[in-house]
């Protein structure tokens, strides 16, 4: 049975409509994404998971109970990490963590979960002085300290440096190991890659389609493109004629081969069958902004975003 379940969900603003028939559904247990451009809906179609907006029509309903009504009974259950949120800048990580696990009646231990998110030398340090990255781990601690089943982390790694991302993404996978459920919302596509077991990706306040990562490519592009330099003079019908190469094609110094099917591995054991070792190597593929430009009809521009 899935843990959220959203069916026709409309919500407009005035004149602008932000969410256009949205419908999906997250498994137990998944990394859930929602991936699109700034405007496409995402924040408001979760905000409506939260309890945060009424629909306008459609359903949405969250481990059985529906977001509008049973909101009370929502907030022990689901955890959130909204996009912009703030804390008084004077109040310390403890005393932070400390307020929050009041609001639950059965909170996790403040203490483990500063450990677990890398905290604990933090706990006495006040929230104006801590980086972008730690003030990230604060909000997914404050996000799990209610102990949810299911945690919402609304563009999680925005305005981070590379080794923040990376050390957040690791986060992001421990929580899930806990068996907690996350939607995670996103524009970044290394990241909805790296993390999700399957992504929404939204445009324009629809879902343009529904897929694991690797789906989602394998819909644009099956072809994988190698690039080298063979160590040794290589006669091209040697790579032409095996069964996953579709072309073979030289740049320079270098060959340019193109197929399907487990292409590597082909080329490789018949260069090596032919003491020639591949200098230099490169493969390319379709990327997750190549499916996301085929599917939608444009880039995702992730400055604006």
């Amino acid at each position: 049975m899935p843990v959220i379940e959203v069916t026709n969900l409309h919500k407009r603003y005035g004149t602008t409509v932000a969410v256009d028939d949205v419908s999906f559904t997250v498994e137990e247990g998944e990394i859930f994404g929602i991936l699109g451009p700034n405007g496409a809906g995402k924040t408001t179609t979760v905000e409506c998971i939260e309890g945060l907006r009424r629909p306008d029509s459609g359903t949405v309903t969250v481990l059985g109970l529906d977001p509008t009504s049973d909101r009370g009974q929502l907030r022990q259950v689901v955890g959130a990490q909204l996009q912009e949120s703030e804390l008084p800048e004077n109040i310390t990580v403890a005393e932070a963590i400390d307020l929050y696990a009041s609001f639950y009646p059965n909170p996790a231990d403040p203490a483990e979960l500063m450990a677990e998110l890398g905290l604990t030398e933090k706990r006495d340090t006040r929230f104006e002085k801590l980086s972008g990255g730690q003030k990230q781990r604060l909000s997914i601690a404050l996000a799990l300290v209610g102990n949810p089943k299911i945690a919402v982390l609304d563009e999680l790694t925005t305005g981070l440096d590379p080794q923040a991302r990376r050390d957040t993404w690791q986060l992001v996978e421990k929580v899930r190991a806990r068996g907690v459920t996350i939607v995670l919302v996103t524009h970044f596509m290394d990241e909805a890659e790296r993390l999700c077991d399957r992504l929404a990706l939204i445009d324009g306040g629809r879902v343009v389609a529904i897929d694991s990562p690797a789906g989602l490519i394998g819909r644009v592009a099956s072809e994988q493109t190698l690039r080298f330099r063979p160590s040794s003079p290589l006669d091209e019908s040697v790579l032409a004629t095996l069964p996953d190469v579709t072309d073979v094609t030289r740049d320079g110094a270098h060959y340019i081969v193109t197929g399907t099917g487990n292409l590597p591995y082909t080329v490789v054991t018949t260069l090596a069958a032919h003491d020639v070792v591949a200098a230099e190597l490169r493969m390319d593929q379709a990327s997750l902004e190549d499916a996301f430009v085929a599917l939608t009809g444009r880039a995702l521009d992730v400055e604006a975003a």
